[in-house]
């Protein structure tokens, strides 16, 4: 049996922190559950935290191990069918707080590759994460989700990209800036100012990027054709009077706002956070559409694994059929030599064989077509008595 004990990222913050584990924490758990599962796998954010089992449910135990008795109340449980779709889903992006964010692709392979190194996976677990990565793949490629960035560093940057932006200045280097110079990295751009107050706090090992003093910020404004400033100074960072002669994008991702703009100013292109979070919104409605068409793929690699899982029920019997099958035929093939000492006797087992596989191939087919259609136990019952296992 595989199953999911989990817990919804609708679960108040204060309580999904206190289930969340550092990556060592999480090696020592997965080495505990591995002495009471057959495999297991934890994905662990700040989202959501999950267990991923492979054998005999056991709810109490696995809670026990954890030390997370306490918390019972807002575990879930899915078993298989339920708990392959909900892992699928996780990896295209259809359960996280922000609807198909990437990160979450990296996270699942993070917690495969964990779960491999300690050596607590199952073999039906490693397939069924090998498929679920593959399907967020192939779902991203194909629902080309970047077209509808829903950050104001992804939004601000890819506006710029589609103007042909390439010579940036970043003011302020926090969470939202730092998120910005991944986002234009990813992209074709001649050189990137990064101003911040302390130059040393930054350290990047790229010729195209400078980081310079904020007292110095003046003096590079005119080579850039776009400002991206997000500080949490209480007061404007960009006075009038130093944007006054620029021409260009300036994106204003603070709250407060850090740029003193005009409407007077004709040659600046200027977004604040309310003109990022209107399209945002309608960001977010275009991806939730882009994402309900090509759910299908989600669909169709559930599809397969179930499958998979359904014809490993029947992995000993069709063992068995090979088996007979090449019992059959050697003896068979012993018994026409001993009769025909001189005959041709490698062409005459390579045809004793080849005879004896079409017929066990072909039964086997059979009965896996059978066994996905509903129809298997009949089936398996009359090929046991015509092979005799």
């Amino acid at each position: 049996m595989i199953y999911l004990i989990g817990v919804s990222k609708d679960v108040p913050i204060n309580i999904r922190e206190q289930l969340s584990m550092t990556n060592s924490k999480l090696k020592s758990n997965l080495v505990r559950l591995k002495e009471i599962v057959c495999g297991c796998v934890i994905l662990s954010t700040c989202n959501r935290t999950e267990i991923y089992l492979e054998g005999e449910i056991k709810f109490d135990e696995i809670l026990e191990t954890l030390g997370f008795n306490s918390f019972k109340e807002y575990f879930y449980i899915k078993t298989t069918n339920d708990c392959v779709e909900h892992l699928f889903n996780v990896s295209c992006g259809f359960d996280s707080k922000i609807l198909g964010e990437e990160q979450i692709l990296g996270q699942v392979k993070d917690a495969l590759i964990i779960s491999e190194g300690i050596g607590s996976i199952s073999g039906n677990l490693k397939r069924m994460f090998d498929m679920a990565i593959a399907c967020g793949r192939e779902f991203r490629q194909k629902s080309k989700l970047i077209e509808f960035p829903i950050s104001s560093s992804s939004i601000a940057v890819n506006i710029s990209k589609k103007n042909r932006i390439k010579r940036y200045m970043l003011i302020g280097f926090g969470d939202v800036n730092s998120l910005s110079l991944k986002y234009i990295l990813d992209s074709d751009f001649d050189f990137i100012y990064i101003v911040v107050r302390d130059i040393n706090k930054v350290d990047i090992d790229d010729k195209r990027i400078r980081v310079i003093d904020f007292k110095e910020k003046n003096r590079f404004i005119q080579y850039v054709e776009c400002i991206i400033s997000a500080t949490s100074a209480p007061h404007f960072v960009l006075k009038k009077d130093e944007i006054e002669n620029f021409k260009g994008y300036i994106f204003d991702l603070a709250v407060p706002r850090d740029v003193e703009y005009d409407d007077c100013f004709k040659d600046i292109i200027y977004y604040d956070v309310d003109k990022i979070s209107a399209i945002n919104d309608e960001n977010i409605k275009l991806r939730k559409h882009r994402m309900i068409e090509n759910r299908y793929i989600v669909y169709k690699y559930v599809g397969e694994f179930i499958n998979y899982l359904n014809l490993r029920e029947i992995s000993c019997s069709i063992n068995k059929i090979k088996q007979h099958s090449n019992g059959i035929y050697k003896k068979r093939y012993k018994t026409y030599i001993n009769k025909h000492p001189n005959c041709d006797k490698k062409t005459l087992e390579i045809l004793f064989k080849s005879t004896a596989d079409a017929f066990s191939n072909r039964a086997i087919e059979v009965l896996k077509e059978e066994y996905l259609n509903g129809r298997g136990e009949e089936c398996l019952r009359i090929i046991e008595k015509i092979f005799m296992i």
